[in-house]
């Protein structure tokens, strides 16, 4: 990140907002007729406020950047509000992490400082990508001890041979809006106090937008993961019907 970059994010900060309202997604029972429910999952560690967002199989390494705006530091509740349709099963909609009990008045894109702002339009966002259907949150600062215990975990795949049996317990101890093989965890990264929660995403893999929420007075008050745009997902569904 530079002064030039910073410069054009000015530029353009309020264009890569979120059009959603997402916390009508916490608040709501429903949306366009599909029933929500929200679902608490501890707390996330953000020893410095240095935030990462990434698939935790693929993607979560010491060379990941976080975003460049500096979060609160802290341990954060996380919340992920759930969509249960007859179509689609039970999906993960949103996944917020509460900052304050302030309410967002507008949701800005989470950028890491490098990507190319030249012509964005309202209907671009960055995003980050998701390779094993799924997403996790965590802070810079707790990376390395992600990777040293990446190195010394004597597996031959990290999912099937140790998280596989984690997630599995998750549902058995927490079966609602899971799957018999698990959704969710809240990891806590051995020999340390820090808890990375993990999640499925949506409807699997792709590229998802990350927003952080401003309330009235500019200060940040949340995170959000959009893993689903429920109206854009209908009104997609339409077109394709349409098509047919």
């Amino acid at each position: 990140m530079n002064e030039n970059w910073m410069q054009k994010y000015e530029e353009v900060k309020n264009i890569l907002v979120c059009p959603t309202d997402l916390e009508t997604y916490f608040t709501s029972n429903e949306i366009m007729e599909q029933q929500l429910e929200t679902m608490e999952i501890g707390n996330v560690s953000l020893p410095s406020g240095k935030v990462v967002v990434r698939d935790p199989l693929v993607y979560l390494n010491a060379n990941q950047s976080p975003y460049f705006v500096q979060a609160p530091k802290g341990d954060f509740p996380v919340t992920i509000a759930v969509v249960k349709s007859e179509d689609w099963g039970d999906r993960y909609a949103v996944v917020k992490v509460e900052f304050t009990k302030e309410k967002p008045v507008v949701y800005r894109e989470a950028l890491v400082g490098i990507e190319e702002l030249a012509g964005v339009t309202e209907d671009d966002f960055f995003g980050f990508a998701v390779d094993a259907g799924l997403g996790c949150i965590t802070d810079a600062e707790v990376l390395p001890f992600v990777d040293k215990f990446a190195d010394e975990a004597d597996v031959d795949n990290l999912y099937d041979d140790y998280f596989a049996e984690i997630f599995a317990q998750s549902y058995k101890d927490n079966p609602k809006n899971q799957r018999d093989a698990g959704d969710w965890i809240n990891w806590k990264v051995p020999n340390t106090e820090y808890h990375i929660p993990m999640f499925a995403s949506g409807f699997g893999d792709g590229e998802y937008p990350v927003y952080f929420g401003y309330d009235s007075n500019e200060n940040i008050c949340g995170l959000y993961i959009q893993f689903i745009d429920i109206e854009l997902a209908l009104s997609e569904e339409g077109d394709d019907e349409d098509v047919e």
